[in-house]
């Protein structure tokens, strides 16, 4: 640590001071400014000149007197202290204590910057994970070690959906519940209160690391957020063997406090208006999850993503879905018919599905019923607006069918409770239940024992 205290800053702007006549400052560096009410703040170099140097203040440069400050550069990253002692606790964006409770004492401390996982040292993410909602789990399947992020938009339940999965995940062959790192950016003060009050009554909250930052908190402190989560998430999986779950909502607010620091930088923009290196960053952050060969941990990333005028071409949404593997989205007309969770099944996808279901994993019949859904309720919807122009009596029969089979597909499938919590059995019944509806020669993507073992015969009237 220097034993040299500046007191030459020339302009503060936007969470941003900028500092003349400072030698030898490397960027990434830490530093502590010291206001004129003896107020110490935190902050990071982000910039490096000859004799100048541009710190990101994490609380932000209101009300500092630039002729009273002085800056002290510590020589070392943003670093956060780990330890069990983590899990039950709430930190703000750069990992202090916002609880009330002592900070973290412990030997280990680890640059929050850390990086990607090595390609040659990973391995093919497996396994599935039960979250308990028949949308996901059915034909969107969640597997160890994926990046799948949830597509949402402004007034939709994201964050009821987040901790409904944060409540119910868990590996269906392992008693070892999921160690639970939930990172929470600009939210307002009711949504934090609400997702702590239901992870508290839930009884998960022991088991869960919490990050805020509110609405009202310095933008620059969420480009922090994020990477400190998943430094403490690396300490349980890696260090700890446990299996993880990293819940980051939201990354459009962490996108535009990045546009509103680059612009005050001076970077070139892009599209929107974001910086051009948003690809970058973004992938910086999504490829800290995954799992290592040889290590029992892993790192599940479930970003939420909410899409501005609901528009999934936006840049935010657009770049995650070139860096993670497929998609939740969630859809505004179900949510206005009340359906919960308002899952939109046919832009969803889960990449890695086929990796983490099936005999193994959750049951033998899984992947071709799940393409067979899929099937029938894409022809229904297609039927449903062919009734919108020509009229519901014009329809044949069997047209008549798949209109009755989107309508239960959506009421008894898709739609299920807030604290519902479904098995994969109970799900695939469910998936059986409405497969019947067909006679046994309309199921053209599932064999004949599974028709013998599953189709309730008779069941179509």
């Amino acid at each position: 640590m220097s034993a040299k205290e500046y007191r030459t800053a020339r302009s503060a702007h936007g969470g941003l001071l900028l500092v003349e006549g400072v030698p030898d400052v490397a960027f990434g560096d830490r530093a502590m400014i010291r206001d004129h009410r003896n107020r110490q703040r935190n902050g990071q170099v982000i910039r490096s000149a000859v004799q100048e140097v541009l710190i990101q203040v994490y609380e932000g440069t209101d009300d500092l007197d630039l002729e009273r400050t002085w800056i002290r550069f510590l020589d070392q990253p943003l670093e956060i202290s780990l330890s069990p002692e983590l899990q039950g606790r709430v930190f703000n964006g750069i990992g202090q204590a916002r609880d009330g409770r002592p900070p973290i004492v412990s030997p280990v401390r680890r640059n929050v910057n850390g990086a990607a996982i090595n390609p040659a040292a990973r391995t093919y993410p497996r396994k599935f994970i039960q979250t308990g909602i028949s949308s996901i789990d059915g034909l969107n399947a969640l597997v160890r070690g994926q990046k799948l992020p949830i597509f949402s938009g402004s007034g939709l339940p994201h964050n009821r959906l987040a901790a409904q999965i944060v409540r119910q995940a868990r590996l269906v062959d392992e008693e070892s519940s999921f160690a639970i790192v939930f990172a929470a950016m600009g939210v307002s003060h009711a949504d934090a209160r609400f997702f702590e009050e239901e992870f508290a009554a839930s009884g998960v909250l022991a088991n869960v690391v919490m990050f805020i930052n509110l609405a009202d908190d310095p933008p620059v402190e969420r480009l922090a957020l994020p990477r400190v989560a998943l430094t403490a998430a690396e300490y349980l999986a890696f260090d700890m063997d446990r299996h993880v779950l990293v819940v980051l909502t939201d990354m459009t607010h962490y996108a535009e406090a990045l546009r509103e620091v680059a612009t005050a930088k001076g970077d070139v923009p892009s599209r929107k208006g974001y910086p051009g290196y948003l690809y970058s960053d973004l992938a910086e952050i999504y490829e800290r999850s995954g799992r290592i060969r040889d290590r029992h941990g892993s790192i599940t990333l479930l970003p939420v993503v909410s899409m501005p005028s609901d528009d999934i071409t936006h840049p935010i949404p657009d770049l995650t879905g070139y860096i993670t593997e497929g998609q939740i989205v969630l859809s505004r007309e179900l949510h206005n018919r009340g359906i919960y969770p308002p899952v939109h099944i046919l832009p969803s996808l889960s990449r890695l599905m086929k990796d983490g279901i099936g005999r193994d994993d959750t049951r033998e019949d899984h992947p071709r019923v799940a393409s067979q859904l899929y099937a029938l309720y894409a022809r229904a919807l297609e039927t449903r607006n062919l009734a919108s122009i020509v009229g519901a009596d014009e329809l044949s029969d069997r047209d008549c069918r798949y209109l009755s089979f989107a309508d239960a597909f959506e009421a008894r499938f898709i739609n299920q409770g807030e604290e519902e919590d479904r098995s994969i059995i109970e799900t695939l019944n469910l998936a059986w239940d409405l497969l019947s509806l067909f006679p046994k020669e309309a199921l053209t993507r599932v064999n004949e024992t599974d028709l013998a073992k599953y189709h309730h015969s008779g069941a179509n009237g």
